[in-house]
C-alpha cells in the first residue's frame, strides 16, 4: 500500500520509527513534511498528506501531531478526504470498516509507540464493508458538494 505521511515537530519522532514500521511491512511510504522535529505549523504537512490522498498519489494517509486534532480538522479541509483521529484498535477499525476513513490522524503526546504502531496496523488492514455504510459516505460527499445528505444517491 502506499501511504503519505506527514508530522508536526510533536509527532516528528514518532512518525520516523512509524516509517520504519510500514517499510518492514512492505508499505511504500511517501514523506510529506520533515521529520527533524524543527517547528512546523500542523496544517502544513497535513494539507500536502490531503491533497496526496485526494488526487490517488497515494492510497492512504498518516499524519501525527500532539494530539492529532489539529492536524484531523485541517485534513478534512481537502476536498475528497475522510480523517479520523485514532486513540485505540477499536477506533481504527471502525473508522475504515464503516467510515472509510483514508487518513488516519495520531497523537505523539497521549500515544505510546507501540500503540501508534498497532493502531496503524489495524487501520491499514481494515477493509470497508460497504453495506449500508456506502450510503452513508454518500451523504457526507453530498456534505462535502454543499447539497444536502437527505437527497444522496
Amino acid at each position: 500500500m502506499k501511504i503519505a505521511l506527514g508530522a508536526d515537530h510533536r509527532g516528528a519522532h514518532s512518525a520516523r520509527l512509524l516509517v520504519d514500521r510500514l517499510k518492514s511491512l512492505g508499505h511504500e511510504v511517501s514523506l510529506h513534511s520533515s521529520l527533524n522535529g524543527e517547528p512546523c505549523d500542523y496544517p502544513i504537512p497535513a494539507h500536502a498528506v490531503g491533497k496526496s490522498v485526494a488526487a490517488k498519489q497515494a492510497d492512504v494517509g498518516l499524519l501525527i501531531c500532539g494530539t492529532g486534532i489539529g492536524m484531523c480538522i485541517a485534513a478534512n479541509k481537502v476536498h475528497g478526504v475522510r480523517a479520523a483521529v485514532v486513540h485505540d484498535e477499536l477506533s481504527a477499525e471502525v473508522s475504515r470498516s464503516h467510515n472509510d476513513a483514508n487518513v488516519l490522524c495520531l497523537s505523539a503526546d497521549l500515544l505510546g509507540q507501540r500503540l501508534i504502531e498497532k493502531i496503524a496496523e489495524t487501520w491499514l488492514s481494515t477493509p470497508f464493508q460497504g453495506g449500508r455504510h456506502a450510503r452513508r459516505i454518500k451523504e457526507i460527499e453530498a456534505i462535502e458538494r454543499g447539497a444536502d445528505p437527505k437527497a444522496a444517491e
